[in-house]
């Protein structure tokens, strides 16, 4: 693993001196060896001659001579061998070295290029290269970096586009957000101004009314009532209902409601008995049988009327004519229990009918405001509603905590 972690990290110039070092080395052992071959056969020949003239003391001479001229033709071969061996070695270092420089100014070109395409666009020239493998690679190269500077050519044309967009549609959102500053503003000073025409038409139509209800019971007071001057005393009156609850509205949010004790019971008497020619009017009639005792409430006045006034004229709105409208006040363990029921049409969303502007019979006049603002005091003062509808009849309840329980 050592090893082919050390190859995986070698240079080209480290890799041609290893490999000049390995044949340099390849290359004294083939001539040791061809040494020490020519030198055994040098040694048996000695031997050979030196057995057969042995006994001739000429023969020795002539073996000295010829050992010295053995030694000699010895010495030239291996001489000539190893001048050979290293002549032969430096033509193919020569060799090596040039291509070597050849492929390392190749693979410099190729480095090159590389390098520089990460800036600029620029091709290899084919022409500047010797191997014709690395010739075959800068064609793919130089089409490479042709395919990616279109590439990035392309994604800068999309980023300038984008950035276009981008400051064009700041531009549009900043408008839009003026345009809604401006709506906004114009709709706050509008909601002031309505606000303020709310409070100044509701301040200037009490004194009207009052005058007018005022005139007629002193007008009753001297002359019989006839129908034109009951219905004329019954759109007082309504007027009256709508005219308190705007003052509701418009002083809700200003005024401190501030909470007494109340009688219930005769609280409810007289607010049936303001409504009761309003119901006759309209053919409905009260049915209201007073309990035996006294319920006393901690509550506000103002809301309390609003929650009896609204209902109860809702149900002279919707009851069926010619039909009654039961009205009771009972006790249900320490709380009391203010119950409207009439027949009317069934209420298809009993849920709904709380919500404002929503009225389940388009022809019938009025905003829908009545009981929106019912349900509101109720979860302001914790009152538990109900509604039930059937066939037989339609149920508004209200649950009261009783003053002492």
């Amino acid at each position: 693993m050592k090893i082919k972690s050390l190859f995986q990290n070698i240079t080209i110039k480290q890799a041609n001196v290893f490999t000049i070092l390995v044949l340099f080395l390849f290359t004294m052992i083939f001539v040791g060896l061809l040494v020490e071959d020519i030198y055994k056969d040098y040694e048996n020949t000695i031997v050979q001659s030196s057995s057969m003239n042995f006994e001739n003391i000429n023969s020795n001479e002539l073996l000295q001579e010829k050992q010295q001229k053995l030694k000699s033709v010895l010495i030239k071969s291996v001489l000539a061998i190893v001048t050979l061996s290293f002549i032969i070695f430096a033509i193919f270092l020569g060799l090596n070295n040039l291509f070597n420089k050849l492929l390392q100014r190749d693979t410099q070109t190729f480095l090159d290029f590389f390098k520089k395409a990460v800036d600029k666009e620029e091709a290899i020239n084919s022409n500047a290269i010797f191997f014709q493998d690395f010739k075959i690679m800068v064609g793919y190269a130089n089409e490479m970096v042709r395919k990616i500077n279109e590439q990035k050519n392309i994604l800068q044309e999309l980023n300038l586009s984008l950035e276009e967009r981008v400051k064009k549609k700041t531009a549009d959102l900043l408008q839009i957000n003026e345009n809604l500053q401006e709506e906004k503003t114009f709709s706050q000073d509008l909601l002031k101004a309505q606000k303020e025409f709310l409070r100044y038409t509701v301040h200037e139509t009490n004194t009207p009314l009052s005058v007018i209800l005022t005139s007629i019971e002193l007008y009753v007071m001297k002359h019989p009532k006839d129908r034109q001057l009951s219905k004329i005393e019954v759109a007082v009156k309504n007027i009256f209902s709508i005219y308190d609850d705007l003052s509701y509205l418009v002083k809700k949010d200003q005024v401190e409601y501030k909470k007494s004790v109340i009688n219930f019971k005769n609280f409810l008497n007289s607010r049936i008995d303001f409504f009761s020619e309003v119901a006759e009017l309209s053919r409905i009639y009260f049915n209201y049988k007073e309990p035996s005792e006294e319920f006393h409430i901690y509550f506000n006045e103002t809301k309390l009327q609003r929650i009896v006034d609204n209902t109860l004229t809702n149900a002279i709105k919707y009851t069926l004519p010619n039909e009654v409208v039961h009205v009771k006040l009972i006790k249900v363990g320490t709380y009391v229990k203010f119950l409207v029921s009439s027949k009317s049409k069934i209420i298809q969303d009993t849920q709904k009918v709380f919500e404002a502007y929503y009225r389940e019979e388009k022809s019938r006049d009025g905003f829908g405001l009545g009981l929106r603002l019912v349900k509101s005091i109720c979860e302001e003062e914790s009152v538990e509603v109900d509604v039930a509808s059937n066939d037989s009849l339609t149920t508004f309840s209200y649950k009261f905590k009783v003053m002492g329980e």
